[in-house]
């Protein structure tokens, strides 16, 4: 049996990326990009809601091109500098639960969910209260890694998440990368059933089309890795690292 997985506190102090503003700045460009595709100019009177905003440095660079920018995360120490770092700024930071959000219902346009399913022990949870904080109509941005991706994200490991958690956590401790293997990558299915409460959209077919469109160019070493993602995409889906969806709360939720 798995042990028991609780919370993920203080992930900002094994990740110090949760600090680097530059790569923060660029996910933030993608997101913006795509955003203003969905929404056009309506973005400026979206309130938006990140959840896992870690520092806030995403949620500093969308604050401008929004109404609103609220971030949450259970990483108080990450919060504490984001809130120090913006003070008199119109951006806010809380802690808080993304499975058990103390916020009004139908009270945002745009909810941010990148690369936090992984991070969550219910991610169902955390799926429900996305749909239930979004306005009807309103959108997630939800970017995720898959299970299937060769090199783990966190931990820069070959096949990490393909294994299962115990087989994980030797892997970890013998390379000296850590001692337990906290998070839970699903594939493409497990993703699907995840979002069954949404209309989804791919975004990632047009991002890697236009590449210099969406400042994702970031996101590919060379053209040739460029090209090898465009084919896995096209002709293996399931095996593709990642993605960036598009979740829409149907306009007959509440």
């Amino acid at each position: 049996m798995e042990p028991e997985r609780g919370y993920q506190h203080d992930y900002a102090e094994i990740n110090p990326g949760m600090y680097e503003a530059e790569g923060r700045r660029r996910k933030a460009s993608t997101m913006l990009a795509v955003l203003r595709d969905e929404l056009g100019d309506r973005l400026g009177e979206a309130r938006v809601l990140n959840l896992g905003c870690s520092a806030g440095l995403i949620d500093e660079a969308l604050a401008p091109h929004v109404q609103s920018t609220l971030g949450v995360d259970i990483d108080d120490k990450a919060v504490a500098a984001a809130n120090q770092r913006t003070v008199g700024t119109a951006s806010r930071f809380v802690v808080g639960d993304a499975m058990a959000l103390a916020l009004e219902d139908v009270s945002f346009e745009v909810v941010i969910c990148s690369q936090v399913y992984e991070h969550v022990s219910d991610p169902a949870r955390m799926m429900a209260e996305i749909n239930r904080v979004l306005v009807p109509g309103g959108l997630c941005y939800f970017a995720v890694t898959s299970r299937w991706s060769v090199m783990e994200m966190h931990y820069k490991l070959p096949f990490l998440s393909w294994l299962p958690p115990r087989l994980a956590d030797i892997y970890l401790r013998a390379t000296r990368r850590g001692t337990r293997y906290y998070e839970r990558h699903f594939g493409v299915s497990a993703l699907r059933r995840l979002v069954a409460g949404f209309d989804v959209t791919d975004a990632t077919p047009r991002i890697l089309a236009e590449p210099e469109r969406y400042a994702a160019t970031y996101m590919f070493r060379s053209r040739a890795a460029l090209g090898a993602a465009r084919m896995i995409l096209r002709f293996a889906y399931p095996l593709f690292p990642g993605f960036i969806w598009i979740l829409r709360k149907p306009t007959g939720g509440n």
